[in-house]
C-alpha cells in the first residue's frame, strides 16, 4: 500500500511502544470517567517531546517511564 502511514495507537508510548496508562484515552475507549492523566502533572522537556515522531504527535502519549528518563528498550548503560 502506497503511501500509507503506520497506525499510532494511542494506547502505547510512541517512543518505546509500551503502555502509555493514558486516562483520557481509557474514556474515550470506556465512555467511563476517569480521574485526571498522570501526565497533566507532570513538566515534558523540550528534548523529550522533540523525540516524538511527527505522525504521533497529538495521537499518543509518552508512557510514565520515557517521561522519567528511562532509557529506550535495547539501549544500555556504559560501565
Amino acid at each position: 500500500m502506497e503511501g500509507t502511514a503506520p497506525s499510532i495507537d494511542p494506547g502505547r508510548c510512541p517512543l518505546c511502544g509500551g503502555p502509555n496508562g493514558c486516562a483520557m484515552e481509557a474514556q474515550r475507549l470506556t465512555g467511563q470517567p476517569q480521574p485526571p492523566c498522570w501526565c497533566t502533572r507532570v513538566d515534558f522537556s523540550a528534548e523529550l517531546l522533540a523525540r516524538v515522531p511527527a505522525q504521533a504527535k497529538a495521537q499518543a502519549c509518552i508512557c510514565p517511564a520515557c517521561a522519567a528518563g528511562a532509557p529506550p528498550p535495547g539501549l544500555t548503560s556504559p560501565a
